[in-house]
C-alpha cells in the first residue's frame, strides 16, 4: 500500500471511532462542533500510534482508541489555539475556525470536552491491561499539558511580546513541547501498548517532531494558502522569529532533510516493519500543508 493510501485508511479508522464516541451525545451546538473540529486534517499522529503499534504486532482494532484520543486532544488544541486570544484565525483545514462559525464561548467548552474526550478514549479495554491505560493517561497528560504542548503554546506567546526574537535554542525548546510532545506520545503509544521499550519509537520522534515544525515553518513562508488551509505568512508578519528567518530557507531545508535521516536511523532496530514510520518521516517534508 503506498503511504498516501495508509495515511487515509488510518485517518477513515480515526474517523470512525471518534464518530463512534460522539454518536450518543445530545445534539448541542457545542456537540456538533465537536464533530466540526474533529473532521478533516492527515492524521498523522493517530497515523503514527496505529503504526508503531503495527511494528509489534498490534492490531489496528486494539491500538484505534489511542488514535483517535490523540487526534480528539489535538483537535482541542487547535480550537483553542485559533481563538482571537491566541492566534485569532478564521480558517482550519479550509473551512472557517470553530469560533467563527459558531462563537467563542462554543469553542472554548468544545475544546474543553474533546481534551476530556481524549483521556476518556484512553480507558478502552481493548488497550489492555489497566496499568498499560494507566501509562498512556500519564504520558498524554504529560505531553499535552504544561511539561509539553501547553507549555509550549505559552512560551510562543509570550516570544510575541518579548523584547528581543527568540534564539535557535529557544525556538527548539519551545516546538519540543508545543509540537513534539504529542508526536512523541504518538509514536510511543504502540511501545506502551505492546509493553515494550519505547526508547528508539521515542528518538525517532524526537526527530520527526523537530522536522515537522521546520517544514511548517518552511510552508508559512512558500507554501500555497489554498493548499494548507489556513493563513500563511503570519510569523512573519508577526515579526517571531522562526527556523527559515534564523537559519535561511536552504539552511532550514537541509536540517530538516537531516533530522528525517536521524528519525529513520532510530528504527534500525525494527527492520522492515517499520517502512511505513520511514514513509511518514518522508512525508512530513514533503507535504503541501
Amino acid at each position: 500500500m503506498s503511504f498516501p493510501a495508509a495515511l487515509l485508511q488510518a485517518a477513515n479508522l480515526v474517523q470512525t471511532r471518534l464518530d463512534r464516541a460522539l454518536a450518543d451525545l445530545r445534539p448541542e451546538p457545542v456537540i456538533h462542533a465537536m464533530r466540526y473540529a474533529v473532521s478533516g486534517g492527515k492524521r498523522l499522529r493517530g497515523f503514527l500510534v496505529l503504526e508503531s503499534a503495527a511494528v509489534f504486532g498490534i492490531p489496528a482494532s486494539t491500538a484505534i482508541s489511542a488514535a483517535a484520543a490523540v487526534e480528539a486532544l489535538h483537535a482541542y488544541s487547535l480550537v483553542h489555539d485559533d481563538l482571537p486570544c491566541m492566534d485569532d484565525d478564521d480558517l482550519r483545514r479550509g473551512q472557517p475556525t470553530v469560533h467563527v462559525k459558531w462563537d467563542e464561548a462554543t469553542a472554548v467548552l468544545a475544546g474543553d470536552a474533546l481534551q476530556t474526550l481524549a483521556f476518556e478514549l484512553l480507558t478502552d479495554p481493548a488497550l489492555g491491561a489497566a496499568q498499560i491505560r494507566l501509562d498512556l493517561v500519564l504520558g498524554l497528560a504529560k505531553a499535552s499539558g504544561a511539561e509539553g504542548m501547553v507549555l509550549g503554546q505559552a512560551l510562543d506567546i509570550a516570544a510575541e511580546t518579548a523584547p528581543s526574537p527568540l534564539t535557535l535554542d529557544q525556538i527548539t525548546d519551545l516546538q519540543a513541547g508545543k509540537t513534539g510532545a504529542l508526536i512523541r506520545w504518538s509514536a510511543e503509544a504502540g511501545a506502551v501498548i505492546a509493553g515494550q521499550d519505547p526508547t528508539p519509537l521515542r528518538n525517532y520522534a524526537t526527530a520527526l517532531g523537530l522536522a515537522f515544525q521546520i517544514a511548517d515553518d518552511i510552508l508559512d513562508v512558500t507554501g500555497d494558502a489554498e493548499k494548507a488551509g489556513k493563513r500563511l505568512q503570519k510569523d512573519a508578519q508577526a515579526g517571531k522569529a522562526t527556523f527559515v528567518s534564523l537559519l535561511g530557507l536552504d539552511a532550514a531545508r537541509h536540517r530538516a532533510k537531516s533530522l528525517v535521516d536521524e528519525a529513520e536511523s532510530h528504527l534500525a532496530p525494527y527492520g522492515a516493519r517499520a517502512q511505513s514510520l520511514i514513509d511518514a518521516a518522508r512525508f512530513v517534508i514533503a507535504r503541501e500543508s
